[in-house]
């Protein structure tokens, strides 16, 4: 890798954290800031075990704060930012489109400003690098597939925000000659997902019997992807994109709603010793949310044609492991569920 001082944002959330640990761990002479507000999907315990490499500094800020990243950037001098701050959740969208509105477009354009000036234009071995989602496709009638192509046509605010900022990005690109990329991923499942998403919350209502609420009729469907493999991908996009390009990234792994809950059911059970079928009787479904996309599902031909990726983890490898790992760090589900991670930050922090 050529540059020599990276920006990560996001770095203590699902994925950014997975992403932070890869990035840190391999390229030891390559110095990484991680720049994370802290809301309540980030989570520095989940990236505990890089917090003392000499190559990892961690900064808590706002990317809606254009004068703080001012005085960050001339700072560090980043050589290439990987954008991965967002609010994600389609549910806490609707409530609050405004702050998906102020986090995900305006930290954007706020973080593409402040790059382009202090690159002055000289944008020699520098790279912004927008992570993005398939939600901005809106969706899928039975058939087909996601491509780079694929207009774009967002149905909820959370969508609607990402696409936007999708735009400001490629819009940098293409007035300003900025060097960029944009990712857009499937759903995301693995270690460390914070338990308001469905495979972590299922996982955990199973463990303590309580209720599986479902959707409508539970047959949306989700191309799932294991977070690591999505590393991976940011990484290779990253090291060897070519900038201006879009690359969709999917684990070619498609489940309804009601299966994908009726497998962990299942596999919840064997692995509790509970009889079979016991944990399917905890399915309740409820009334569907508004802006409901019926179908995702991610041609990721390109990055593999162009930059040689695959995921690693079938789908059901995958999900045992995930399953394996909630079960096994209780006491982080506990901290996260109760709020008391929060409190991780004053403890390593707060005196300094």
């Amino acid at each position: 890798m050529n540059k020599k001082n990276i920006l990560i944002t996001g770095g203590a959330g699902f994925i950014g954290s997975h992403v932070v640990r890869l990035m840190v761990n391999k390229y030891p002479d390559t110095q990484f800031v991680n720049l994370d507000l802290l809301t309540y999907a980030g989570n520095l315990e989940n990236i505990a075990d890089v917090a003392d490499k000499p190559n990892y500094t961690f900064v808590r800020g706002d990317i809606r704060d254009a004068d703080f990243l001012k005085d960050l950037f001339e700072k560090y001098h980043f050589d290439g930012v990987i954008h991965l701050a967002a609010e994600s959740h389609v549910d806490r969208s609707i409530e609050n489109p405004l702050e998906f509105v102020e986090t995900n477009v305006i930290g954007t354009v706020n973080l593409l400003n402040t790059a382009r000036n202090l690159w002055q234009n000289d944008f020699n071995d520098k790279l912004f690098y927008h992570i993005s989602t398939d939600e901005v496709y809106g969706s899928l009638g039975k058939t087909g597939l996601f491509t780079e192509d694929t207009p774009y046509d967002p149905h909820s605010p959370y969508s609607a925000s990402k696409a936007a900022s999708d735009h400001f990005v490629r819009s940098y690109h293409d007035t300003y000659g900025m060097p960029t990329v944009i990712s857009n991923c499937s759903n995301n499942y693995g270690p460390n997902q914070f338990p308001e998403k469905l495979i972590p919350l299922f996982i955990n209502n199973i463990k303590h019997n309580k209720p599986l609420p479902v959707y409508g009729d539970g047959q949306y469907t989700r191309d799932w992807l294991y977070v690591i493999d999505h590393a991976r991908a940011i990484d290779m996009i990253f090291t060897e994109g070519k900038a201006g390009e879009t690359y969709n990234v999917g684990g070619f792994n498609e489940y309804t709603n009601i299966d994908l809950i009726h497998l962990l059911c299942d596999l919840v059970d064997e692995k509790l010793g509970r009889p079979e079928g016991t944990s399917r009787k905890l399915i309740t479904f409820v009334k569907d949310r508004p802006g409901h996309d019926k179908r995702y599902a991610i041609d990721a031909s390109k990055i593999n044609r162009e930059l040689g990726w695959k995921p690693s983890v079938n789908f059901s490898e995958g999900l045992s492991k995930t399953i394996d790992w909630y079960l096994e760090n209780e006491v982080w589900l506990n901290n996260v569920t109760s709020g008391d991670y929060q409190k991780y930050y004053e403890e390593m922090y707060g005196d300094r």
